[in-house]
């Protein structure tokens, strides 16, 4: 991972304490992050964090923000949305549908959308952490666009086989997916190592 910033966006679908623990090993950690959230994402954080202020969103992710700097998503003029400000990518979490299909069909209403327009033409990676169930055939169309398009899309879906015993668990395994594959050396669950077979006789 380069010194470059990453821009993280927090958009309005179910999934805010994803943003949230994320947020908080890449301020823990000290990667530079352009924060971005939208109207939407606020109202989540509200909801599902009872997080209404950027204050109390320092507060909720460790408070050592030294690395972050925030951008209002009706902002379209700002850094993130011009390919000539090097980034290291951008994450979309969570990721909304409509958001989503904003991505796949190129329209950049919002400093978010066109943020992640940029991440596309200048080949940066692009991940996009969804969470919606199920999933009509236009969201799927859209994945695919998206895929085709080069992002990688990352459903907020925890695995088990880590035998997690309660929500904290399940958020960090989707944290680390999206570590991973920011190419970030941060551990936050650990690997899973294989199995040993059982032997047949």
């Amino acid at each position: 991972m380069t010194g470059l910033p990453v821009v993280l966006a927090v958009t309005g679908a179910s999934g805010a304490p994803y943003a949230v623990r994320l947020l908080h090993f890449l301020s823990t950690e000290h990667v530079p992050v352009w924060l971005i959230v939208s109207s939407h994402g606020w109202r989540l954080l509200q909801e599902e964090c009872g997080i209404s202020s950027l204050a109390e969103l320092k507060r909720g992710t460790g408070g050592d923000w030294k690395s972050i700097e925030v951008f209002e998503d009706g902002d379209r003029g700002a850094r993130p949305a011009s390919g000539s400000a090097r980034t290291a990518g951008m994450v979309v979490c969570p990721c909304s549908m409509g958001t989503l299909s904003a991505v796949a069909h190129g329209s950049s209403r919002s400093l978010v959308e066109r943020a992640a327009d940029v991440t596309l033409k200048e080949r940066r990676p692009l991940l996009l952490v969804p969470r919606e169930t199920p999933l009509s055939l236009v969201h799927l169309r859209n994945m695919v666009a998206v895929t085709e398009a080069g992002a990688i899309v990352l459903p907020a879906a925890p695995g088990f086989y880590h035998r997690p015993t309660g929500i904290p668990q399940l958020v960090d395994f989707v944290v680390q997916r999206i570590l991973d594959h920011l190419g970030l050396e941060v551990s936050v669950v650990k690997p899973w190592a294989g199995k040993a077979r059982r032997s047949r006789r």
